[in-house]
């Protein structure tokens, strides 16, 4: 989880505006149970009437419950309204009111006048138990035979008569005692239905009113609603385009930093596994950024809102709300119990069938050279049938999960339509707050679901994060040397004279030194030949002077200077490098022999083809150097692809050429053909040719024995001949005995 957001990081703009648009699509689905209740409570069952405050009300009514307040509620009720008859009004007024008031001309009214009732709360509570009061009155007048709390006061109250404040305060107690807990919502359905009589009255268009209060809340809405969708579709957007770009950093970080890699870190983590981090990794990660930003995110947003909306709702059943969440955090925890290790074990079975499939791919033609596909095929189908059984076993966890969470959530919904039926029975909770009540419910829960679902997933992102950040956070063994120290010189003020003083060399996690105590010194203008049996350090050593590895001990300079205080950059540019096994990019030729800089010529590209003896084979291709290049050179042969990848380093005009046993898919006419050709083109460079045959480094300048990490002789081939008997037994297998007689020039000639 924190690496995850330690990726979003360089996204906090946007990552800002998300939460804020989250705090306005929270805000839009909290209000719109509010709303809903609104129209069911209000809207149905209110006829419309949203305040116990009446709108307008005839004078006579209006003295018989100034009559049942206290001198304080009347006085802010007197504040509040304005008295209305036809001998005050102009004509203009008077057919303004009478059109909403069709009986004005009638009795005089009192009319809320809404730009003084600025504390409706207060007229409203002082009206509440007046209507109540009055309203029980005369339905006592009417019927003797049922008695109500404070039955025993003077009847002429009933039509105005005045009571004292103690014995107003009587009934008020009276009242609430008889109608209990419930007392102020029954006190305010009854305020209501007072309300509704009264507007009869005076003869309001209760339809009309009814109406325009649906009409008026359905509005509000359908404004609500567009809020939500345009937020949801903006934070949509961005979060897509906020993860987006964190897979795209992270990619271009990955690939940065392996490119950095030295052969050090390459051996230590498999090219398939490289491949996988690079793109099934960040994908997960990817993806769990979406989540975080749309989900995670907003679940405790809308979750705490449902609360404090639920707090405000008085039902007296926030006690299901608990046994909501617990029953979801149970179900989930224990089916993260089961799913968990899983999760971590299927990043691990990617990589091994991205191993497997590699694998197989690459050695193809060894495979069916040996007949090996029905056993390749067996290998294959086990890392995938291992995969699969792990993503169904996840799979099913998450299918049973999704039943189960539906079975809790209209479980929690029918027990409170039975706990809230039974309130709305006894009058103590409305259909509307129910209703409301649900869908808060219902999105605490969800919150929480969220929640958890997310956090099902986060281990996978987990992992392949913790993948991730083992590449970015593995520090390259082969660095620059500090800007202060490095040494910096023009790449033609070099001349190329290399040296290798007292080397030894170890790898790293290796018990043995691959190469021990190697000196001596290559010269621009000569060859260097290192020959030796397999696994006796030749391309190790030859690995060396690029910086592929680094030294153990002693040192490599150039010109005296120890290539270390050398930028790697500025020690490439000096060297041309044609590795043991010939590498070619997609593209075309031309892209291939240009590949060491674009200040490489159209006239260097084809002089280095030339001697590299490409050019024949290329002028018989219909497009020439513009024909295409397959990925891994896969389109062109073997002897081919060493002579495109010698022409490559030839173009590229250095001062050492290293040669990796790069002649070895050479036919002897090709091999003496480009060496002579070499030798001209070379003649002012230094030469590092490592080989396995001795024709190729017949004519070298200085040969280098090595046997087991060790300089077993060194000399010219005819002094080596003489001297050293590694080379003698190397040169016995490989040459006949008039060959040897001859010497190099007997040979060429």
């Amino acid at each position: 989880m924190l690496r995850i957001l330690n990726y979003l990081r360089d996204f906090k703009a946007s990552v800002a505006v998300i939460i804020i648009l989250l705090f306005l699509q929270a805000f839009g689905d909290l209000a719109l149970p509010d709303y809903t209740s609104r129209i069911v409570d209000v809207g149905i069952q209110q006829g419309g009437i949203e305040r116990v405050a009446p709108e307008a009300i005839r004078e006579s009514e209006w003295e018989r419950l100034l009559s049942l307040m206290t001198g304080e509620e009347q006085e802010s009720v007197a504040g509040a309204y304005r008295r209305l008859s036809v001998e005050e009004l102009s004509e203009k007024e008077y057919l303004k009111y009478q059109k909403r008031y069709p009986l004005l001309s009638e009795e005089p009214l009192y009319v809320l006048d809404t730009g003084k009732a600025e504390t409706l709360d207060q007229v409203e509570s002082a009206f509440a138990f007046p209507m109540v009061m009055l309203s029980y009155m005369k339905e006592l007048s009417g019927s003797e035979t049922e008695a109500w709390p404070g039955a025993s006061y003077p009847e002429n109250a009933a039509s105005g008569g005045p009571l004292s404040e103690e014995a107003i305060e009587g009934l008020r107690t009276a009242v609430r005692q008889q109608l209990g807990d419930q007392s102020d919502t029954l006190i305010a359905q009854r305020a209501i239905v007072y309300i509704r009589s009264e507007y009869e009255a005076i003869g309001m268009d209760l339809g009309r009113l009814q109406t325009n209060y649906l009409w008026k809340t359905g509005a509000g809405m359908l404004g609500i609603s567009v809020l939500i969708m345009g937020t949801a579709v903006l934070i949509g957007l961005l979060a897509a385009r906020t993860a987006a770009g964190v897979g795209q950093r992270l990619r271009a970080r990955v690939f940065g930093q392996v490119v950095s890699f030295s052969h050090a870190e390459l051996d230590r983590f498999s090219t398939a596994s490289l491949i996988t981090r690079s793109t099934n990794d960040i994908q997960q990660v990817q993806m769990v950024s979406v989540m975080l930003l749309r989900m995670v995110a907003y679940a405790p947003i809308l979750g705490i809102g449902g609360v404090v909306k639920v707090a405000g709702t008085r039902t007296g059943m926030s006690w299901i709300i608990v046994v909501a969440v617990a029953a979801v955090v149970s179900l989930v925890l224990v089916l993260m119990k089961i799913a968990m290790p899983k999760f971590r074990k299927m990043q691990e079975l990617v990589d091994r069938l991205n191993l497997v499939a590699r694998e197989i791919l690459t050695g193809l033609p060894v495979i069916r050279a040996f007949s090996r596909e029905r056993y390749e095929e067996q290998r294959f189908d086990k890392a995938n049938r291992d995969l699969m059984d792990t993503q169904l076993f996840t799979n099913r966890v998450m299918t049973f999960m999704s039943p189960v969470m539906m079975l809790i959530l209209n479980g929690i919904t029918l027990l409170i339509v039975w706990v809230g039926g039974q309130r709305i029975d006894m009058g103590g909770l409305q259909v509307g707050d129910m209703i409301a009540f649900i869908t808060y419910t219902m999105q605490i829960v969800s919150s929480f679901l969220m929640l958890t679902m997310v956090s099902i997933m986060m281990p996978r992102a987990g992992v392949a994060a913790k993948r991730i950040d083992e590449i970015l956070e593995t520090k390259p063994v082969i660095e620059d040397a500090p800007r202060e120290r490095q040494v910096k010189r023009p790449a033609e003020a070099w001349k190329g004279e290399l040296a290798f003083e007292d080397v030894s060399f170890c790898y790293p996690g290796a018990d043995e030194e691959a190469l021990a105590h190697i000196s001596f010194r290559a010269e621009p203008g000569k060859t260097t030949a290192i020959i030796g049996s397999t696994g006796c350090g030749k391309s190790t050593l030859l690995n060396l002077i690029p910086r592929f590895y680094d030294v153990t001990n002693g040192r490599v300079t150039i010109d005296g200077v120890d290539i270390r205080t050398i930028s790697q950059k500025d020690l490439r540019e000096l060297l041309g490098y044609v590795p043991q096994k010939g590498v070619l990019f997609s593209g075309t030729i031309e892209s291939n022999l240009k590949f060491g800089g674009e200040e490489i010529t159209e006239e260097q590209m084809k002089e280095a083809a030339a001697i590299a003896q490409a050019a024949e084979f290329i002028g018989e291709k219909p497009d020439g150097y513009d024909s295409p290049i397959a990925q891994g050179g896969t389109n062109v042969s073997g002897g081919q692809k060493q002579r495109l990848s010698i022409a490559r380093a030839i173009a590229k005009n250095p001062k050492i050429y290293l040669f990796d046993d790069s002649f070895s898919a050479l036919d002897y006419k090709t091999d003496v053909m480009l060496r002579r050709a070499l030798a001209e083109r070379t003649a002012e460079a230094t030469v590092v040719i490592v080989a396995q045959r001795i024709s190729t480094i017949l004519h070298a300048d200085q040969i280098l024995v090595l046997e087991e990490g060790r300089i077993a002789g060194m000399g010219t081939h005819e002094e080596l001949l003489a001297s050293c008997e590694a080379y003698q037994e190397i040169a016995r297998s490989q040459l006949s005995q008039e060959e040897l007689s001859k010497g190099p020039k007997g040979k060429e000639e």
